[in-house]
C-alpha cells in the first residue's frame, strides 16, 4: 500500500507569497529556515573558477570529507575516518539514507512533537512507523531520557535535533549523555540531526557522537554556512552501516553536485563571514523577542539556537493554517503554521524564522505589531 504523506504546510503559503512578489506587492518571507544571506565570497568565487575551468561529472571530493571530518575533530574532540561521511544532494536524502540503512518496514522510529515535519513524512514514505512523543514546557520541547526509558516496546530507532526545529531548543551535554546510555542500553538506534550547529545563543552545542560513537549523524551546508539552495550535504554514517548507506546514495542520488562540493570546501575557511551572519540572527532574535510581548504573544519555545521562534497563539486561534494565510494577506508576512510540525497543537502555534535582513525583520515587526493588538482587542 502506498504511504500517505501530508503536504509541508509551509510551502503553500510560500507559493501563496510568491505570487503576492509577483503581483508587485512587498513581501517578507519569514516561512522557510533558509539563510537570506547566501554562500559566503569564497564560496562563490570557487565556483566560478570551475565553471570555466572544469567539466565536471559524477564525483565525491575527498578534500571536502576530510575538511569534515577535521571539523569534527575540532569542534567536538571526535576522530572520524573519513570514509565514514557520504556526502549528499543536501540533509534530506541524508536521512532517507539514514532511516533505510538502519532499519526495516515497519520499525518504530520515535522523535518528539513538535518536530520537523519531514520526520514524520520520510518515516512513513519509507513504510516505517513514526512514533511521536509530546513534548512540551516540562522538557523544553525535547525529547528527554527518562521518556524513551518509559516507551514500552522499545523503538527502534530515535531521531534527535539540537538545536530543534521548529522551536530552537538545544538539548544538553547531560542529558544527551543519559539518553545515548538509555539508547545503548535498550538497543535504540540514534539519528542525531545536527543541521543547525554553529547556530547556537546560549553556548556550543554538543554532537551526538560525543556520547554515541554509533549515532547516524545528518547534517548540511544550508543553514550555518549559508547555502541553501547548492543542495549540499552529509551523513555520518556507523561502521557498520557505511557500505549500505553508500549503496543507496550511488542508487538513489548518484553524487552530491560537483559544482557544491568545490564550493563547500571554499566555504569551509570563511568562518569570520559566516560567524557575522549568526551576529546577524542574534540580534534579530533580540528584536522579535522584545516585538512579541507587545503583540499579546507570551509563550514560546526557548530559541537557544537555530533561526526560530515557536510561539503559542492559542488566544487568537485555532487554525494555524487559517491564520497564517490571513496574515499573509493583511501585511505581506510569511511565516508557517505550527500544524506543520504538530499535527495535534500546532493548529494553535506558528513559527517565525529570524534567517533574514535585520531591516527585513524591523519592518516584520513592524507590520505584525498593529495587526496583532487588533485581533487582540476583539477577544
Amino acid at each position: 500500500m502506498t504511504a500517505l504523506i501530508e503536504p509541508f504546510r509551509a510551502i503553500s503559503i510560500s507559493r501563496l507569497a510568491h505570487a503576492m512578489k509577483a503581483r508587485g506587492e512587498k513581501v517578507i518571507h519569514m516561512e522557510f529556515g533558509q539563510p537570506s544571506t547566501g554562500a559566503p565570497s569564497k564560496a562563490i568565487a570557487a565556483a566560478h573558477h570551475i565553471l570555466d575551468t572544469d567539466g565536471m561529472g559524477y564525483w565525491e571530493s575527498n578534500p571536502l570529507k576530510e575538511a569534515l571530518a577535521g571539523r569534527y575533530q575540532d569542534l567536538y574532540g571526535v576522530r572520524i575516518d573519513p570514509e565514514r561521511i557520504v556526502l549528499t544532494c543536501g540533509a534530506s536524502p541524508a536521512l532517507v539514507m539514514a532511516l533505510s540503512s538502519a532499519f526495516a518496514p515497519g520499525d518504530a522510529i520515535a522523535f518528539a512533537s513538535p518536530g520537523y515535519v519531514a520526520y514524520r513524512n520520510t518515516v512513513k514514505a519509507l513504510h516505517l512507523t513514526p512514533l511521536e512523543i509530546v513534548c512540551g514546557e516540562a522538557t523544553r520541547f525535547q525529547i528527554s531520557a527518562a521518556q524513551i526509558e518509559a516507551l514500552e516496546p522499545a523503538p527502534k530507532g530515535l531521531i534527535l535535533a539540537s538545536p530543534a526545529n521548529p522551536t530552537g531548543t538545544i538539548i544538553p551535554a547531560e542529558e544527551l549523555q543519559a539518553i545515548a546510555e538509555v539508547c545503548a542500553r535498550r538497543n535504540i538506534r540514534i539519528i542525531s540531526d545536527e543541521i543547525y550547529h554553529g547556530l547556537s545563543y546560549v553556548g556550543p552545542t554538543h554532537s551526538m557522537l560525543e556520547f554515541a560513537p554509533n549515532a547516524l549523524v545528518v547534517n548540511s551546508f544550508s543553514k550555518y554556512f549559508s547555502m541553501a539552495g547548492w543542495r549540499l550535504g552529509w551523513l555520518v554514517a556507523s561502521d557498520d552501516l557505511v557500505d549500505a548507506a553508500r549503496a543507496r546514495m550511488g542508487n538513489l542520488f548518484l553524487t552530491a553536485p560537483s559544482l557544491a562540493q568545490h564550493a563547500g570546501l571554499a566555504a569551509m575557511d570563511c568562518i569570520d563571514e559566516l560567524e557575522a551572519n549568526v551576529a546577524t540572527y542574534r540580534a534579530n532574535r533580540e528584536i522579535i523577542l522584545q516585538a512579541l510581548p507587545a503583540m499579546g504573544v507570551t509563550r514560546i519555545a526557548p530559541p537557544d539556537g537555530a533561526f526560530y521562534i515557536y510561539a503559542d497563539v492559542s488566544h487568537l486561534t485555532g487554525d494555524s493554517m487559517g491564520f497564517a494565510h490571513q496574515m499573509l494577506a493583511d501585511t505581506g508576512v510569511a511565516i508557517a503554521p505550527g500544524v506543520d510540525f504538530d499535527p495535534v497543537a500546532g493548529h494553535t502555534h506558528l513559527r517565525f524564522s529570524f534567517a533574514v535582513s535585520t531591516p527585513q525583520i524591523e519592518e516584520a515587526m513592524d507590520r505584525l505589531t498593529p495587526w496583532f493588538n487588533k485581533r487582540n482587542a476583539l477577544r
